[in-house]
């Protein structure tokens, strides 16, 4: 059975996540700041660790990595769920919530993935990669200047990491969702205004729940998408289309 290790697992996309790739068989090792939340969603599911992590330290996902190989003795992917999001206008942005963002998606992405892909190349067997990126990754949005350079820097970061580790059998692909029904959406979903904004921009005219999000990273971790490396794969309901 594959072991995937999935980052921000505590909730939304990556508690999805979790849940799909266990749904299948594999072995899950859920990864969160929180490890409260990490070990409510583990305790659902079949032969599943749950792990505290910072991604936005080496160390910690070092220690990640370890707890998975001593419990499971392998790593063959990694879902970088974890992610944070601050707004407001780019002249009135504090320098702190800037770099907890950067720090958070873009750092925690190449660090935690660094540290699983160590393992994946120690063992000689190949895996994948999937970073979660964001409609955001192609396209800005006002007062999200952060969160959209993070994220662009995410699509960036796996595209060049796809061609740092074709060679040991590892590929990497970027995930760009649109409007998700999740924690982190749940105010702007719940105000008319902002959610009826949110629609206009989505032909589909509907948020996705965090499932639909979880079966296209569930075939990018799957030897269907075995030719896949380096690609950008929107699941936006539309709204790249229509833009």
């Amino acid at each position: 059975m594959a072991v995937a290790i999935v980052t921000g697992a505590g909730s939304g996309i990556g508690a999805a996540t979790a849940r799909a790739l266990a749904a299948r068989g594999d072995r899950v090792v859920c990864a969160d700041v929180k490890l409260d939340t990490a070990q409510r969603v583990a305790g659902g599911l079949d032969d599943a660790l749950a792990v505290e992590v910072d991604v936005s330290s080496a160390a910690s996902c070092d220690r990640m990595v370890e707890e998975t190989m001593r419990r499971f003795g392998d790593v063959d992917s990694i879902v970088t769920c974890a992610g944070v999001e601050r707004h407001g206008p780019g002249h009135e942005f504090s320098e702190e919530d800037f770099d907890l963002i950067m720090n958070v998606n873009l750092k925690g992405t190449w660090l935690s993935a660094r540290s699983a892909v160590r393992a994946i190349i120690g063992a000689g067997h190949g895996g994948t990669v999937v970073m979660i990126g964001s409609i955001n990754s192609v396209v800005g949005n006002p007062g999200a200047s952060a969160y959209c350079a993070s994220k662009g820097g995410v699509l960036m970061l796996g595209r060049t990491l796809a061609l740092d580790w074709a060679r040991y059998g590892v590929r990497v692909n970027i995930v760009g969702p649109g409007v998700v029904n999740t924690p982190m959406s749940a105010r702007s979903l719940a105000d008319p205004e902002k959610r009826a904004k949110m629609m206009e921009k989505t032909p589909l005219g509907r948020p996705a729940p965090p499932e639909e999000i979880a079966s296209v990273i569930a075939f990018l971790t799957s030897d269907a998408s075995s030719f896949m490396t380096g690609a950008y794969v929107p699941v936006d309901g539309g709204t790249l289309a229509a833009w």
